[in-house]
């Protein structure tokens, strides 16, 4: 199957100011090299530690942010090829702007993790769904109202709805209405940036339940970012693992959970809760706390904290490779 985003060695800085003229004294390396493809059609997961650099991937890969060096080719009709060198049809969004990239922006769209901050507090349901509507001057008027409501019924709201601010809905229908927002313009590619961490538990099934009805209904591809590992194990087909900036893992969801290669991939799902008092799961405990992502060690990145550390790891970074079949790790263990 092919992709509808292929990211090619991605990264984004942020640079750290100081002094009387705000000089740049260094720079936080958010996103450091990251290779992912997503395919047309699927959920893909991305997990990983707070700080780890989830949400910027996420960012930059729509071109919410501008990326500092690296590719990334979209293709709304999922015609990419996992390799960029392959297909001479698939375009490269990183350096776009201005009208070009406007053209673009209705087919990628993010939901983000807080609605209550993200929806604006003075504008009537019905206009914050309809404004990507007159951005993208898609239509106006009745249609526009025509397409509002259809939205919001799909998404499990009503007429009744329409002409009420955000501040009179619960965090699980603030949410909806978000994603009412995100998906009024048909987009193929959504972003999901933990998308149910401000609901609570007895909401998150309903809105899990949600984004499922809605990608087999719009035909949508979803990158799924959480820290709730249960809801990406139930929702996501594949999984990449994030750490301080890079990608360490990359497996179908059933693959990685079941048999997680990387050590740090081993010690972040042992910290997982079982359902079962009587069934008990070896903590690993990881020693130390992250390095700073401003400095970050040399070689690997997980080896001040690895418990396999071997010498090549302070001094060779390991490369991302297929070490079983659709199973990538960066470990100089494999």
């Amino acid at each position: 199957m092919k992709s509808v985003i292929v990211t090619d060695n991605l990264r984004k800085y942020f640079p750290i100011r100081g002094g009387l003229f705000s000089t740049r004294k260094g720079e936080v390396k958010a996103v450091d090299g990251v290779s992912l493809a997503i395919k047309k059609g699927e959920t893909f997961g991305l997990v990983g530690e707070s700080g780890c650099g989830k949400t910027t991937a996420g960012k930059t890969v729509i071109r919410l942010l501008k990326p500092d060096s690296g590719r990334i080719f979209f293709d709304p009709e999922g015609g990419l090829s996992d390799n960029p060198s392959d297909d001479f049809k698939q375009f490269d969004i990183a350096r776009l702007k201005g009208r070009r990239l406007k053209s673009l922006r209705r087919h990628m769209q993010i939901v983000y993790q807080n609605p209550s901050t993200s929806l604006n507090p003075r504008m009537l349901v019905k206009d914050i769904v309809a404004e990507p509507l007159f951005v993208h001057k898609i239509c106006r008027g009745k249609e526009a109202e025509k397409r509002v409501l259809d939205m919001l019924e799909r998404v499990g709201l009503s007429e009744e709805h329409l002409r009420r601010y955000p501040h009179e809905f619960s965090g699980g229908q603030k949410q909806r209405i978000a994603i009412a927002r995100a998906l009024i313009t048909h987009p193929k590619f959504v972003v999901l940036d933990e998308p149910t961490s401000s609901v609570d538990v007895s909401v998150r099934a309903s809105l899990l339940q949600l984004f499922k009805e809605l990608q087999k209904n719009m035909g949508l591809t979803y990158l799924f970012i959480s820290h709730d590992l249960s809801m990406v194990e139930a929702i996501c087909e594949r999984v990449a693992v994030m750490y301080l900036g890079k990608v360490v893992e990359v497996a179908e969801a059933e693959e990685l959970f079941e048999k997680p290669l990387h050590p740090y991939t081993q010690a972040l799902f042992s910290a997982i809760p079982i359902p079962d008092p009587k069934t008990k799961r070896k903590r690993i405990i990881l020693k130390g706390e992250p390095p700073s992502p401003a400095n970050p060690p040399t070689g690997c990145r997980f080896h001040p904290r690895c418990p396999h550390v071997m010498d090549i790891c302070r001094s060779e970074e390991p490369k991302l490779e297929e070490v079983k079949p659709k199973h990538l790790v960066a470990c100089h263990l494999y």
